[in-house]
């Protein structure tokens, strides 16, 4: 009997060892300068003042994630995604519910905030240009779509998400206000005239390869990357004029292994500290509504969210409803 009481609180040990007890978890976002800086302000803080290991790996992959919770093998612990996809996988039974017992939530922003996410950063897409390789730069979304006064390739997200067509609206001479429900017709009628000069991006490394090199001296990105990009020494232009927004958000994959280090780690990323410490070496803006008062007021003018005057919020619930559908004829289009 003693055997069996010791092999049975053995084995819930063991069970135990991937949450509770566990000593390492593992961190997915999109690389490049992002996640460096994820894992400078957030992973490896965490680990100091907790001890549990934070393992790196991405770039984030909705696909991947949907194949490891219907497998049962989840292999990632907290995920940086995309807002839109935060609420659809939500509602799709893909993600745990986040324990709001060891996530403060009280201070972050509530417009990025579900029962499955909370916000990571808030950022904008913005039309950026490599001076030294252009012509001349383009300052609004008309432009970047108007191949005559701008001849080259321009550089736009690959991926069916809030950004391009909008931006492709918005270019088109739809007032701001009266985007959604998005005119797709509309939109893929504006993108069939630039589609021959478009360069695809899948990630925020790219993007930056793209602009630094000049393959595409213009085009739309998250404003982050420029910041740091030029943080390198290219000279970039950044315009604001009709910057599209929305936030990334922390997520944590249905039947995770390390469920509480997860909740622990979402708590620490989305803390005021760690949260202005990141939004002043990227460029984008808090989640957090204290961190603001903790960074340099000269960097704090520069982030997205001080950029009100002509900004355009992307809808996040239209997405998530419609995230499918338009998927469906944005790769149809793309391969044609």
């Amino acid at each position: 009997m003693k055997k069996q009481l010791v092999a049975t609180v053995f084995t819930a040990l063991v069970g135990l060892s991937g949450s509770a007890m566990a000593d390492e978890m593992v961190f997915t976002s999109w690389g490049g300068t992002t996640q460096d800086a994820q894992k400078t302000h957030w992973a490896d803080s965490f680990t100091s003042k907790t001890k549990i290991a934070v393992i790196q790996d991405g770039p984030t992959d909705y696909g991947k994630i949907k194949a490891m919770v219907e497998a049962g093998s989840v292999t990632w612990d907290v995920v940086d995604v995309e807002g839109d996809y935060a609420v659809q996988a939500g509602k799709a039974g893909l993600l745990e519910p986040l324990d709001f017992s060891i996530i403060d939530k009280s201070r972050l922003d509530p417009r990025f905030v579900t029962d499955y996410s909370v916000g990571s950063f808030y950022y904008s897409f913005v039309i950026g240009c490599n001076k030294t390789a252009a012509g001349a730069c383009p300052k609004t979304w008309a432009d970047l779509f108007n191949t005559v006064k701008f001849p080259g390739k321009r550089a736009f997200y690959k991926w069916s998400a809030p950004g391009v067509i909008e931006a492709a609206l918005l270019a088109d001479g739809v007032a701001a206000d009266k985007l959604y429900p998005l005119d797709l017709d509309r939109a893929f009628k504006k993108l069939d005239s630039i589609k021959a000069d478009i360069v695809w991006w899948d990630g925020g490394a790219a993007s930056q390869q793209l602009l630094a090199s000049g393959e595409a001296p213009f085009g739309s990105f998250w404003n982050g990357r420029l910041t740091a990009l030029a943080a390198t020494g290219v000279t970039v232009e950044t315009s604001w004029d009709q910057n599209i927004t929305a936030a990334d958000s922390l997520v944590v994959p249905k039947g995770a292994k390390n469920k509480k280090a997860a909740m622990k780690f979402i708590a620490h990323a989305t803390a005021d500290m760690q949260q202005s410490q990141f939004a002043m070496e990227t460029g984008y803006a808090p989640t957090n509504l204290d961190a603001s008062r903790l960074m340099d007021e000269a960097v704090r003018r520069t982030l997205p969210d001080m950029q009100a005057k002509s900004q355009v919020n992307a809808d996040m619930n239209y997405w998530a409803v419609n995230r499918d559908e338009i998927g469906k004829r944005w790769y149809s289009w793309q391969a044609k």
